[in-house]
């Protein structure tokens, strides 16, 4: 198989990805055609290594390629960016001799949908597990997890006391077609709205001992966050870096209508300003993780977690900036600018939340436990 070409992909799928999305975003429904879409050009499985069967991508062109398709449907970008961090942390377990290798064959040959819900199950997660024979019996309501009309793997975790360890969490992959899964179909929010990011609800469900992939104590800071944190964030920073550098474009064409306002150069300057923050941070993020070269520690994962924020409120300011150069014109949905700022304000609900990224980092300068 040739390595894949997402830029050249990236290019001739903007109209195709484009199609439809405003009716979506009106009703918000899932934009399904364009998952199949990316599933039809190989794309879910892209950055799975040649030898297995996949497309052979690096981190930095895949980043690269969610910028680029953000702009032109930043909640298709978001869904398969939440994909692809599962996968990603596949590959950096492969490459450091940890298991990952049977996933990322199994995505290489049937491309299958991961569907996560790490980010609001965090350290502590939710939830309860049961012991039963051969497995657990599991019961939980997973909110956020993007992409799930069309997926086929649900990677999460759940609550589990054991008579003898205590309050332990089990981390797990279940078929989204299994008894006792169903769908809240209750994605209806502010931004983002064609990821179909609902609810998963767990209502006794069985998970055999083979799916679980880790149990660990609920009280403290977990180790696995090490792996997953550096794949992700950088992935998901990309999406909404596209949606900045997109909102900056339509308000520079703006501002050069009216350059008799000589209020709007320092609007632009700002805009800029943070625009030029949020690309510098972005690509530090990237820089971090080096093509899975990171060292998996906590003072990685914090680097990382740090440059998160920095981002997000960078981003969020080229947004309201972008609103404020286009007057009252950015108030109007046909100019696009509007649906740019809601779909952007969702940067702030990845992991770690500002305040929270805050306290976890100040704690570890401090040399005390960032979670206890």
């Amino acid at each position: 198989m040739d390595k894949i070409d997402l830029n050249k992909l990236a290019l001739s799928l903007k109209d195709q990805l484009k199609q439809g999305a405003d009716q979506r975003e009106l009703d918000g429904s899932f934009a399904a055609q364009n998952h199949e879409l990316l599933k039809s050009n190989s794309i879910f499985s892209a950055i799975v290594p040649l030898e297995m069967g996949g497309g052979g991508a690096t981190y930095a062109e895949l980043a690269s390629f969610l910028k680029q398709i953000a702009a032109y449907n930043s909640s298709t970008a978001l869904s398969l960016a939440m994909h692809q961090h599962v996968v990603c942390t596949a590959v950096y377990n492969d490459k450091n001799g940890r298991p990952g290798r049977a996933l990322l064959e199994k995505v290489a040959a049937n491309q299958p949908v991961l569907v996560s819900t790490g980010a609001n199950d965090w350290m502590e997660s939710n939830g309860k597990a049961l012991k039963v024979e051969g497995g657990y019996s599991v019961t939980a309501f997973k909110p956020f997890a993007s992409g799930s009309p069309s997926g086929q793997m649900l990677v999460s975790s759940c609550r589990y006391q054991d008579p003898e360890k205590g309050a332990q969490v089990i981390h797990f992959a279940l078929p989204l077609n299994s008894d006792g899964v169903k769908f809240a179909d209750d994605w209806d929010a502010m931004g983002m709205r064609e990821t179909g990011s609902q609810t998963v609800i767990l209502e006794n469900a069985f998970v055999p001992d083979a799916a679980v992939s880790v149990m660990r104590p609920q009280a403290g800071y977990c180790k696995l966050f090490d792996f997953v944190v550096p794949n992700a964030l950088p992935l998901v920073m990309s999406v909404y870096l596209g949606i900045a550098e997109a909102a900056a474009d339509i308000a520079l064409a703006r501002a050069s209508a009216k350059q008799e306002d000589e209020v709007q150069a320092y609007l632009v300057g700002e805009m800029l300003n943070a625009l030029t923050m949020a690309q510098i941070t972005v690509q530090n993020m990237l820089s971090i993780h080096n093509e899975w070269g990171y060292e998996a520690s906590i003072e990685t994962t914090n680097l990382i977690l740090i440059r998160k924020t920095i981002a997000a409120n960078a981003v969020t300011t080229v947004a309201k900036k972008a609103m404020e150069i286009a007057g009252g014109a950015g108030y109007f949905r046909k100019l696009g600018l509007e649906k740019m700022l809601r779909d952007i304000l969702a940067a702030q609900y990845h992991p770690m939340q500002e305040k929270r990224q805050h306290r976890f980092t100040g704690l570890l300068a401090m040399g005390q436990e960032p979670v206890t």
